[in-house]
């Protein structure tokens, strides 16, 4: 049985502004070519691009903070869900992502999903169960 691992791919805010709009469209149709590709091998269960604006939100003893989301210039623009056999696997799934391909700074943080609490059982929900 396949494992979920989530793909956090992280950039720099401004990172396809060097991209001419033919480019930019070359870089889409690399991404669709990626998700039809997971998608066939039986890999994918989710991908979608993030808008690079948001809050953040955090708590403390003062109270809530809605502050600014982005205090670098490196922001989460996407994510892909993924099933892979291995660690190793989802490793490999992330390099081959096109965004590599279009630019130099990119990172994909690769992370196993926790579906269940091994000291409750408890089972996270998920629509495809």
């Amino acid at each position: 049985m396949a494992n979920e691992y989530m793909l956090f791919i992280r950039n720099r805010i401004n990172h396809l502004d060097h991209l001419s709009a033919e480019q930019n469209q070359e870089f889409l149709k690399a991404c669709r070519d990626y998700i039809d590709q997971l998608m066939k091998e039986g890999k994918l269960k989710a991908a979608q691009p993030l808008v690079k604006s948001g809050k953040m939100v955090s708590r403390s003893e003062s109270g809530w903070t809605n502050g600014p989301y982005n205090e670098s210039n490196e922001v989460i623009v996407g994510y892909y869900h993924v099933l892979a056999n291995t660690e190793e696997e989802a490793v490999d799934i992330a390099r081959r992502n096109p965004e590599f391909e279009y630019t130099r700074t990119a990172r994909i943080e690769v992370r196993p999903v926790k579906t269940k609490e091994q000291s409750t059982d408890f089972q996270y929900p998920n629509k495809n169960q």
